[in-house]
């Protein structure tokens, strides 16, 4: 194993050369670990700014729900260079904010929101997160011609168009509108002069009896000749519909996936159970650099910590085994209760 990781990170070194990294730590053996319950937490490391402008951006680290969470943040933030980290809060401007976010049954999901024309926009798409209380590898990637992808432990979760899974098209369209034409008239026309005249004016002659003649019917008159000049009258125009113009410069000028100055990356959440431990946190440009990181760290200990947990939970059912019969032969336990179910499978939180 020892071998393999040593590959593993002469792969990773290899690919420095030509992948960006903006941003790497990781705790060795370790992890950074919230300790008290409900409390707000925020954190925060500082490294060169940078922009991703025509560049593919990689935001990876691992978190591990230690305890069982119930209610609590495990996500992370990314921020512009000029956060105040001394004063870091819920009201500090950030770019991403990326993660798993658990509370009760109904709240278990993967936050992608970004930050876009002096507003946060979260993906309409339900992505759901890890529950169990295993380490667990979140990896986002935004990349230049407006897509994106979401893996946890390195596998595909969620992708499509950030134009569409964040609900912007409607930013595709210029909010100024159209002007009329000039020759449009809103406004009513003038009738002509004789408007009320028409041709049945005919009227019933003084002399024209009933009783003998029956009932009067106007004849129908005919029609003046045609006069030569004359058109026939327009319609009246109705309001004028401003039409929706393309923004022809809404994927240079407003591209969704650049940010101009990043410059931080940290913690800022609520934990009602404490316990989450973060760690291996990465922001680069290469995506092969990011998979070949998280196999070097995360894809190392995976397997010897589901091991590590096996153990454990088998030491915890031996050990409530034998304080269950010392407890009958005491005669405090009847021997029909399950004192079992308060150990927990972890794949079962």
């Amino acid at each position: 194993m020892a071998v393999a990781r040593h590959l593993l990170w002469a792969v990773c070194v290899l690919r420095v050369a030509l992948a960006t990294v903006y941003f790497q730590e990781e705790f060795l053996d370790g992890g950074l670990q919230t300790t008290q319950n409900g409390r707000f937490y925020a954190i925060s490391a500082r490294f060169k700014p940078f922009s991703n402008k025509g560049k593919t951006l990689v935001i990876q680290y691992t978190v591990k729900h230690e305890q069982k969470m119930d209610c609590g943040g495990g996500y992370i933030k990314v921020f512009p260079a000029d956060v105040d980290q001394k004063n870091l809060s819920g009201k500090s401007q950030y770019y991403i904010m990326f993660g798993p976010d658990i509370c009760g049954f109904d709240i278990k999901k993967v936050h992608v929101i970004l930050h876009f024309k002096n507003q946060y926009h979260s993906n309409k798409k339900p992505i759901r997160c890890k529950v169990d209380g295993f380490t667990h590898l979140y990896t986002l990637i935004l990349r230049p011609d407006l897509t994106y992808e979401v893996r946890i432990d390195g596998q595909g979760i969620e992708s499509g168009s950030i134009e569409y899974d964040w609900n912007l098209t409607s930013l595709k369209k210029m909010d100024k509108t159209s002007a009329e034409s000039k020759d449009w008239k809103q406004e009513e026309e003038d009738k002509l002069q004789d408007w009320e005249k028409h041709f049945l004016d005919a009227s019933k002659p003084s002399d024209w009896n009933s009783e003998l003649d029956g009932e009067w019917q106007a004849h129908m008159l005919q029609k003046p000749p045609y006069q030569d000049g004359l058109k026939p009258e327009g319609i009246d125009k109705d309001v004028w519909l401003h039409q929706k113009m393309k923004n022809t410069n809404y994927l240079t000028e407003y591209d969704l996936s650049e940010f101009e100055n990043i410059g931080a990356i940290g913690l800022e959440l609520w934990q009602v159970r404490s316990g989450t431990i973060f760690d291996n946190f990465l922001i680069t440009d290469d995506e092969e650099y990011a998979e070949n990181f998280g196999k070097a760290t995360w894809g190392e200990t995976k397997g010897p910590e589901r091991e590590m947990d096996a153990i454990q939970a088998k030491e915890e059912v031996k050990k409530a085994r034998e304080e269950d019969e010392e407890e009958l032969l005491m005669g405090k336990f009847d021997g029909n209760q399950n004192n079992f179910r308060r150990f927990h499978r972890r794949d079962e939180l």
